[in-house]
């Protein structure tokens, strides 16, 4: 029984090819309902003066079997790593491919230089939804519903009550809503309108700026700009303040700088004037403050805002804001 049991089990073994024909074999010798299993259990059949003998047999065929399980298992792994290794061989004498560096957007470029600008002046940065209510968008900025000044934002409605923000401004009511000042915040993120042309495209970016305090003025709004714009386009920047109006700023302005494509000459971007509007400021309107609960006659503030693309656009000379949405590799390989 024992020799035949080898002979029949090596045969077996030999026709074996893989992983997977090995551990079928294994469990038909040595599973649970395996011949060798089978066999120890019927050693209780034999008479006791015979069981140590006829045990020692089988379990000298089990330790033979789970010994040439374990050559062959070798085998196998060694030969499915080598197919492993020629399979994934890599030939070190063909031409390597060049993968050439990724380059930073320009316009995430332009908002990085712009956000350090203002966090080395003291500024924190805060975010907010961009799908916003109607409440945060318009009416906590002085924009209550039917005013002429929406007229001014075609607005993507999601809903009567809710849509795209058009600005980054209800993030500083949200902000003031949670703090007592200080605050000194700027806001960067996307904001989208109905309009898309040269210049405008339906969604862009823009940074507002809050600074409220005790006996902020005027001139903490101007030095503030000022120096923000000379250190992005230098400081012989011409900078000038023309009056505006804006619902949530009461004094409003628009803030121009000389055009740096003719500098101060007149052409077509500046439109013969030698001044392009880079941004829009003010100090925070009394209402604004009201509707998040700040005292009018204890604190005052200022706040501004201004469109990424648009600056890009002047610091970089392009003359059409879609080009930064294209994906034109041409286009971005030149920042």
């Amino acid at each position: 029984m024992t020799k035949d049991l080898k002979r029949v089990f090596l045969e077996e073994l030999r026709s074996v090819k893989s992983m997977t024909d090995l551990s079928h074999l294994r469990v038909k010798y040595l599973g649970r309902k395996g011949i060798i299993t089978l066999e120890l259990r019927s050693l209780s059949s034999i008479s006791p003066a015979d069981r140590p003998a006829a045990g020692k047999k089988i379990t000298s065929i089990k330790q033979f079997i789970e010994a040439e399980f374990a050559v062959v298992e070798s085998i196998l792994k060694r030969e499915e790593l080598q197919r492993e290794l020629q399979a994934n061989c890599i030939d070190v004498t063909l031409s390597g491919k060049f993968v050439p560096f990724g380059r930073q957007h320009p316009i995430s470029r332009m908002l990085s230089e712009i956000t350090d600008i203002f966090v080395t002046m003291g500024f924190g940065i805060e975010e907010g939804p961009e799908v916003e209510s109607d409440y945060y968008n318009f009416e906590s900025l002085n924009i209550p519903k039917d005013h002429p000044a929406r007229d001014m934002q075609d607005t993507f409605y999601i809903n009567d009550d809710m849509v795209l923000r058009t600005h980054t401004s209800p993030v500083q009511v949200r902000v003031m809503e949670k703090a007592r000042p200080p605050l000194m915040i700027i806001v960067p993120g996307k904001v989208y309108r109905r309009d898309a042309d040269i210049t405008h495209t339906p969604m862009f970016h823009q940074i507002e700026g809050l600074m409220v305090d005790r006996g902020i003025t005027f001139s903490n709004l101007k030095g503030v700009l000022e120096a923000f714009l000379y250190h992005l386009f230098g400081p012989d920047t011409p900078v000038r303040f023309r009056p505006s109006f804006f619902p949530f700023t009461e004094p409003s302005a628009e803030v121009d700088i000389g055009c740096i494509l003719c500098g101060g000459d007149g052409c077509n971007v500046c439109k013969g004037s030698g001044w392009v509007e880079i941004l829009g400021a003010g100090m925070v309107n009394p209402v604004v403050f009201e509707n998040v609960g700040y005292d009018t006659e204890e604190f005052s503030g200022f706040a501004f805002g201004m469109g990424v693309e648009r600056i890009a656009m002047l610091k970089y000379s392009i003359d059409d804001i879609r080009l930064f949405f294209e994906n034109d590799i041409r286009f971005l390989r030149q920042f």
